[in-house]
């Protein structure tokens, strides 16, 4: 496994300036954000002439590769809210917003062919995630999730005409946010092998959910990680239930995103699965932490994360009385 870094950290900053403080820390790979508007990293700018491999070789001179293109802005909008809610994002009808939403993930994910990167992070939206609770619409949900067919599976043919993966994110307000969820998505797309999950463990804690089960039942489906921490603020907790509204700086919220190592999640346990199943690639660090700076997080992210970073699976023993060697 590399430690890797979301350059949306410092979306005000230029990749290349980005790049600098990830060296001076020794992270290894970088995420880049490329929604509609970005103004680090532009969709229909790379994919001309010469443009994918000027970054790549910028990168390279940091001795830093991309793990993955992200756009989790645009991807939204494929199931929605197609309300008031995501006007921020594209204001207009829902097939007005459905289609922005398809046209510029597809635009990644010609992106990502062309600087050889294998995963494109997102959500996929929901309609309504208060369909959860049956009441006042039994079926709803099941409503939703023909939707979610009939739109997904179609655009998991272009990933895999282009040769990339889709990395969905679980988390709340979205059609695949937990573990049912997860499997459910992958049987609506009788298993479409371009089609797993981009692992936030913070949004799964948020939930109440195990990581590790997560990991032990999806291993093969989980194509990226992202590095980030939450809390479960316990004497907030029996105040306003882990669902609490409001800001993220509420001082009284019973759950807060924090940086890896100042939250609830378990990281040796985490990092144990992940390997365990064989997951060999990023732990890609993001910073939502309202309690302390981004530079704050970049200081304190690293010492913490590098040292629990597997290198290497198990050998095996290779003496007479364990008689189990490894190839």
């Amino acid at each position: 496994m590399k430690l890797g870094f979301f350059a949306a950290n410092y979306a005000h900053l230029p990749l290349e300036e980005v790049a600098k403080i990830m060296v001076q820390h020794g992270y290894e790979m970088m995420e880049i954000p490329a929604y509609s508007g970005c103004e680090q990293f532009n969709c229909d700018e790379i994919i001309k002439p010469g443009k994918a491999a000027e970054l790549k070789k910028m990168l390279a001179g940091y001795g830093i590769e991309i793990s993955a293109l992200s756009n989790h802005a645009d991807s939204l909008l494929i199931l929605g809210p197609h309300t008031e809610d995501t006007d921020a994002l594209c204001p207009g009808t829902k097939e007005e917003k459905v289609k922005y939403g398809i046209e510029n993930l597809l635009k990644t994910v010609q992106a990502a062919n062309a600087l050889e990167v294998p995963v494109v992070n997102g959500f996929v939206g929901v309609t309504n995630w208060g369909r959860y609770f049956p009441f006042p619409c039994a079926d709803g949900w099941a409503k939703m999730e023909q939707e979610f067919a009939d739109v997904v599976g179609p655009l998991m043919d272009k990933f895999k005409e282009y040769g990339v993966k889709f990395a969905v994110e679980p988390h709340p307000n979205n059609m695949i946010y937990d573990i049912h969820t997860a499997h459910r998505a992958i049987e609506l797309l009788d298993g479409h092998p371009n089609f797993g999950y981009n692992l936030d463990p913070a949004n799964l804690i948020y939930l109440g959910l195990r990581v590790e089960n997560f990991i032990d039942e999806l291993g093969d489906r989980i194509f990226h990680v992202h590095a980030k921490d939450g809390e479960i603020v316990e004497h907030n907790l029996q105040r306003g239930g882990i669902l609490m509204q409001g800001d993220w700086q509420r001082i009284d919220r019973a759950f807060r995103f924090r940086i890896p190592g100042w939250g609830s999640v378990p990281w040796k346990k985490v990092i144990t699965e992940l390997s365990m199943v064989g997951y060999d690639y990023v732990l890609s660090y993001e910073h939502e932490d309202v309690t302390m700076s981004v530079g704050d997080g970049v200081e304190k992210v690293a010492p913490f994360l590098k040292p629990l970073i597997i290198k290497a699976p198990y050998e095996g023993r290779r003496d007479k009385i364990f008689n189990n060697p490894r190839d």
